[in-house]
């Protein structure tokens, strides 16, 4: 892999990380905010306790949505570091490169399509 080809995918790592951090701010505020906030209800009733499961389950999900965010960034910050080591762009299961038509397709992944699928087969066992 060429310099330019190196800038190229720092630059999208970059910009993925910041769309992934923004993502993660964005639900981390929902999530902060009270029921009646999140739901508009300005009224000094009592929330209903079908609208408070709602409420929890999509907190819930939200929270899982982030949490899989997280995961991501930090995938992103280890292809960053890859960069950095000069081993980015090599599969850190076998050694061998990993294609510039997957890393366009997911910048930051750490494996070649063969050894991912293998990862994938044995997650489903």
């Amino acid at each position: 892999m060429n310099k330019q080809q190196l800038k190229q995918f720092k630059e999208a790592l970059m910009r993925e990380r910041a769309k992934f951090a923004g993502e993660i701010r964005a639900i981390a505020k929902e999530v902060s905010k009270n029921p009646r906030d999140a739901s508009g209800d300005l009224s000094a009733y009592t929330v209903h306790p079908a609208d408070m499961s709602s409420d929890t389950y999509e907190r819930e999900l939200s929270a899982n949505i982030a949490s899989s965010e997280q995961e991501v960034l930090y995938q992103i910050d280890e292809a960053l570091k890859r960069l950095d080591e000069g081993t980015y762009g090599t599969c850190q299961e076998c050694s061998k490169p990993i294609s510039l038509s997957r890393l366009r397709a997911v910048p930051y992944t750490s494996q070649c399509i063969a050894c991912q699928r293998t990862t994938e087969h044995q997650k489903k066992r």
